[in-house]
């Protein structure tokens, strides 16, 4: 299925309820127009950005600089949005992860990651997924829709209304990163993603430098040029395997878009530099992947891309059908990696008791309305 057609399939739901516009999402040509349609003149759709992007404000009649009448029409017309948080779970290594829920009834996980020296966001651009890699618990739930870039950037809006980090500080904050790494293919929604990351990086609102945001994408060749021009963020890329054999059981997109396919779009990516490297994410399974004629293997593939790879301890979730592989097994693996010029840090797993961990994210409602039909249905007789 194209881009294209996947993006029309899966579309995000119309807006309903009481007709009012939610100005969240749209960019600022959208945002100058909607105001035209009551009789604003284009300097509010300044002033209302401001308030909306940098301040965090969510009621009109907060915005004091403007006039009262003119917040009871604003109020009376549009509406400034967030997604429901409908669980909020915190991991004793200070993970925390929210549940968000939609207007439709959809959800999905975002989780915020505290280091010492930053906090990192991940973000969700789908309901479920489209792939079904066998590592991760997302796949196991399937697609149900995209989402839209005003639930994208909701994400980034309720984080920072938890964190009380309005207006946007310049530094120390507490959000200060952000990675595209939660559910969903990002590169098979790239509009709603992109719009939304471009309200994001606006300097005069959130203002995250595209320098600390990170796309993640299993490897939708395509797409991958594209999001580098127009975007100019970090790109991660879920690799995984070092074969097409291997990597095609693993990572079902790669039998699209075999190996030689994807590096040859990585080596083309807008803006590749050794300042500027690919990351690599590479999921370590034990008895799988991880051998040390793999990790020469790895080195062999990417050479002369100037990247870094991620080892990430798999994560278990219920039912997974792996183990993750033994310290001693990692360490080797990274040695070897590292010896060939590459840094190959080894991810701390954040967030496992509370399934935040990466490729653990699973809309919990899902979870919860299986268990509930399970226990409806009636057993067959013996």
């Amino acid at each position: 299925m194209s881009t294209e057609r996947h993006a029309s399939r899966f579309a995000p739901p119309k807006p309903a309820a009481d007709g009012r516009i939610d100005l969240i999402g749209l960019d600022r040509g959208e945002l100058q127009a909607a105001l035209a349609e009551i009789g604003a003149e284009p300097f509010r759709a300044r002033q209302l950005w401001h308030w909306i992007y940098h301040r965090g404000v969510t009621e009109f009649d907060a915005m004091t600089n403007l006039a009262k009448d003119f917040r009871a029409r604003l109020a009376e017309r549009f509406t400034v949005g967030r997604p429901q948080a409908s669980a909020d779970n915190l991991s004793a290594d200070g993970t925390r992860k929210w549940l968000l829920r939609f207007a439709d009834g959809q959800e999905v996980e975002t989780v915020h990651i505290p280091e010492e020296d930053r906090g990192t966001l991940c973000v969700s651009s789908q309901v479920g997924c489209t792939l079904t890699c066998r590592f991760c618990h997302t796949g196991t739930q399937g697609l149900v829709r995209n989402l839209g870039a005003a639930e994208i950037v909701g994400q980034v809006m309720l984080a920072r209304d938890a964190l009380g980090e309005w207006p946007s500080p310049k530094d120390g904050r507490l959000l200060s990163n952000i990675v595209l790494m939660g559910m969903g293919e990002p590169l098979y929604n790239y509009d709603n993603v992109a719009k939304a990351l471009k309200i994001v990086m606006d300097h005069e609102g959130i203002s995250i430098s595209k320098r600390k945001i990170t796309l993640s994408t299993s490897g939708v060749v395509p797409m991958i040029r594209r999001a580098g021009a127009e975007l100019g963020v970090n790109l991660a890329v879920s690799l995984h395997a070092v074969s097409d054999e291997l990597r095609d059981r693993l990572v079902p997109l790669n039998r699209k878009y075999p190996i030689a396919e994807l590096l040859a779009a990585l080596r083309d990516y807008p803006g590749l530099s050794n300042a500027r490297r690919i990351t690599f994410e590479y999921v370590m399974l034990k008895g799988v992947n991880d051998s040390p004629a793999d990790a020469r293997a790895l080195v062999k593939l990417i050479e002369g891309i100037p990247a870094k790879i991620n080892l990430i301890p798999f994560n278990p979730w219920p039912g997974a059908p792996f183990e993750c592989s033994d310290w001693p097994t990692i360490e080797r693996f990274g040695d070897i990696v590292n010896a060939a010029g590459y840094a190959s840090p080894i991810r701390t797993p954040r967030g496992r008791d509370i399934l935040a961990a990466c490729g653990q994210l699973k809309s919990e409602s899902q979870r919860v309305r299986a268990s509930a039909r399970a226990q409806l249905t009636p057993t067959a007789p013996a």
